[in-house]
């Protein structure tokens, strides 16, 4: 069995290794390192948690244990997708490179660049940078990339998923043309094919184990369950998440809880800390410094559960996790087989768990085809409802069924009939004089003003209408308490007769008082009546038609003649306005 040591490392660099606890190369290390230490480029293809960061450190930390780095003039370069992946390479060229001076540099965003800057001023050997970051130095001039010796690309394929290619291409342009590139992917798109053909001359190609295949060390379950409503699907999908939690119970020691979209992230850890968990949250929109803590803490164990987005899928190097909980099936595949390797790493056993609903039907297909298998499915440790909610559904539904509905009440025609036929049948209630007496501020009312008010009042016996039922005559619908008399005298020769109301009896008043003004005002009309009364004696029918035709008229309402003052005769002598004197009339 080869080990370490057949390699042609510098010894320095076995005796970290062996520190460290190695003794036997993985499949990648062992094809990857022997052609990288002879100075040819290298396109490793393999999965996650294979070993990979060793792949490229080993050999490089040998080729720069020889020379100094000057200035803003880095030796080597390595592009990371991820702040976190980075900070780890960081961290793995620390333990490998501690009996070798080397410098290096961590640019990331969510750091001061004055910092940075310092770093870079005094001369680093490797430089482990996102690529964004690298860019905005370079503008700034303060970096400056010609003297690159070593250019090495993780997790390139997860670059091309976050849209990292552009800013790939733009520093390969960057570097001299003569470096050793280092290329390793997981997968292999199109497009990395295509950089792979641009910018390595001659590479190794070492391809070990088959590409997204589940490590065997690692056991896996799926859990489908159907929400029992719309509205309350992710409330359900919460319980199960800290139902399956729970069902684990002392095997769980700690997760990597993986959601699909950061706002779930928040949510899902939020709701696990209220129900008493030990839980938070990591995402990409989160401060470097925090999602840093984050991670210190659960590496040490004082985080039980690290509620993550994709961010922490890859290049994520912590041996003791015991579960891995898929709270949402990933979109892509390849995502699952990243996920899922944050468990079982390093021979040990490991549990990943996945929550589906009927709408990843379309994502488990093309994981079980990806990785070759079907994931075994399980019982769900919690119904979606609950028993005692189901019940008390199915008596509300059956009491809904029994009872009307409203709008059965409001159109049951024979529900109606029978009322109005109840109330017409009810005898009448006359208002008695006590109950006007009452309504009239404690005054006493003739007899006809109390019959008068018992008409004005609702009865029963007129159709159930109320107030202005269709059997008070003198009442018509929407027309208010006082009806004006020109109206009602439509009314009432539709009903067959005209009927006097108490308002016509006040239009006659008025017309009274009208027709006597007239007559007062007219000095030819003053002593008439009286003359014809005492001197003539009963006229016949037609003489009386006569004298009614002469009589004059009542001037019509609201129209009130005002009666011309008579003329002042003059006396004789007298001076008109002209001073002349005018004759008698």
């Amino acid at each position: 069995m080869t080990s370490f040591s057949d390699l042609n490392l510098n010894p320095k660099v076995l005796k970290a290794v062996a520190e460290a606890g190695y003794e036997t190369p993985t499949p990648i290390q062992l094809g990857a390192i022997p052609p990288a230490l002879e100075g040819r480029d290298v396109l490793g293809i393999a999965q996650t948690g294979t070993g990979k960061t060793a792949s490229f450190t080993l050999p490089m930390i040998t080729a720069l244990a020889r020379g100094r780095a000057r200035a803003r003039m880095p030796r080597s370069l390595v592009l990371c997708p991820t702040r976190e992946l980075a900070a780890q390479v960081a961290e793995n060229f620390d333990t490998y490179a501690k009996y070798v001076k080397l410098t290096k540099a961590l640019l990331i965003g969510g750091v001061s660049f004055k910092e940075q800057d310092q770093l870079i001023d005094k001369g680093v050997d490797v430089l482990i940078a996102t690529p964004g970051r690298l860019l905005d130095h370079f503008e700034r001039g303060k970096l400056i990339l010609t003297d690159v010796k070593v250019m090495v690309v993780d997790e390139a394929d997860r670059m091309l998923d976050m849209g990292f290619i552009p800013d790939i291409e733009r520093i390969f342009g960057l570097v001299p043309f003569t470096r050793q590139t280092l290329f390793f992917s997981a997968t292999m798109a199109p497009e990395i094919e295509r950089i792979t053909n641009t910018f390595l001359s001659n590479p190794a190609r070492i391809e070990v184990a088959r590409q997204a295949s589940a490590s065997a060390t690692i056991e896996q379950r799926l859990i489908e369950f159907t929400p029992t409503r719309r509205d309350t699907a992710a409330s359900d999908k919460r319980e199960m998440l800290r139902a399956t939690i729970n069902a684990e119970g002392p095997a769980c020691t700690n997760a990597i809880i993986f959601c699909n979209r950061k706002v779930d992230v928040d949510i899902v850890a939020k709701s696990l800390k209220k129900h008493g968990f030990n839980a938070e949250a990591i995402h990409g929109d989160l401060d470097q410094s925090h999602r840093t803590r984050t991670l210190d803490g659960f590496r040490d164990g004082s985080i039980r559960f690290l509620v993550a987005s994709d961010v922490a899928a890859r290049g994520l190097d912590i041996p003791n996790v015991s579960h891995v909980l898929n709270y949402d099936v990933p979109s892509h595949a390849e995502d699952y087989v990243h996920r899922i390797g944050r468990t079982g790493r390093a021979g040990r056993k490991g549990v990943a768990i996945s929550l589906a609903v009927p709408a990843d039907g379309k994502y488990l297909s093309a994981i079980e085809s990806l990785i070759e298998t079907t994931i075994p499915r399980v019982e769900a440790p919690w119904t979606p409802g609950g028993a005692q909610r189901r019940d008390r559904r199915s008596e509300e539904t059956e009491d809904r069924d029994e009872a009307p509905t409203k709008r059965r009440r409001r159109s049951g025609r024979p529900e109606r009939e029978a009322r109005t036929e109840a109330r017409a049948e009810a005898p009448a209630e006359p208002v008695q004089a006590s109950e006007v007496t009452e309504t009239k501020a404690a005054k006493e009312l003739p007899a006809t003003e109390v019959e008068a008010e018992n008409d004005r009042r609702p009865r029963r016996d007129r159709g159930g209408r109320g107030r202005y039922g269709n059997g008070d005559r003198n009442r018509i619908v929407g027309m208010g308490d006082h009806l004006p008399g020109f109206i009602a005298m439509s009314f009432d020769e539709r009903r067959g007769g005209p009927a006097r109301s108490d308002d016509d009896t006040a239009e006659e008043s008025d017309a009274e008082a009208v027709e006597q003004e007239a007559t007062e005002a007219t000095p030819q009309a003053v002593a008439a009546p009286e003359a014809a009364a005492a001197t003539e004696a009963p006229a016949e029918p037609a003489a009386e038609a006569e004298a009614e035709a002469e009589a004059p008229k009542p001037a019509p309402k609201k129209r009130r003649s005002r009666a011309k003052k008579p003329v002042e005769t003059p006396a004789e002598g007298s001076e008109g306005p002209d001073g002349n004197a005018e004759d008698a009339a």
